[in-house]
């Protein structure tokens, strides 16, 4: 049986879940969510806890069972707590700031880029230690919100300049070495 699959997941109080069938919507202080799973899932609730079920052993079942039991563990976490991403600006000259709800980011190029937040993502720039928190109640969105800002520049591996997640390792490469005599 999967491990992660099996698990129950506690419901925190302030979070309410509504099950009919594969489709599950859940609502919190941080937010709303719904989804649709699979109908070969069973998804059942007991007393405060939430349970998974699989129909069988077959390598599809099993596939789904850990997954349905993520998502449905991470829409739980995101009403109840919500999600964050760090980026973190290195280079110099490098700066961003939040203008209304606007994410607003000057990295080397010969205009700011502005950055809208989708619904449910908020941004708060902390330019002393140089950081960006992307923090939302959707792990997925989240994510992509992340990720689409890091993507405007990447970290280079010579001097390390661009944006990157906080506790990324980026690999440094030696410059060009100077020509030697003969």
């Amino acid at each position: 049986m999967s491990r992660v699959g099996r698990l129950p997941i506690e419901v925190p109080a302030g979070v309410d879940v509504k099950i009919d069938g594969s489709y599950v919507k859940v609502k919190g202080p941080k937010g709303e969510m719904e989804f649709t799973f699979t109908p070969e899932m069973a998804i059942k609730k007991e007393d405060g806890t939430i349970v998974v079920e699989r129909p069988s052993d077959q390598p599809t079942h099993r596939a789904l069972h850990g997954t349905t039991r993520s998502i449905l563990n991470n829409m739980i976490t995101g009403v109840s707590e919500g999600f964050e991403r760090v980026l973190e600006i290195e280079g110099v000259g490098y700066r961003a700031e939040v203008s209304g709800k606007n994410l607003v980011i000057n990295v080397g190029f010969s205009h700011p880029v502005t950055v809208n937040p989708p619904e449910g993502i908020t941004f708060e720039v902390d330019m002393k230690v140089r950081q960006i928190k992307v923090s939302g109640y959707d792990k997925q969105v989240v994510g992509q919100v992340a990720a689409d800002i890091r993507k405007l520049r990447p970290p280079e591996p010579y001097k390390g300049k661009g944006i990157r997640y906080k506790g990324e390792y980026v690999r440094r490469k030696p410059g060009k070495a100077g020509k030697t005599a003969l």
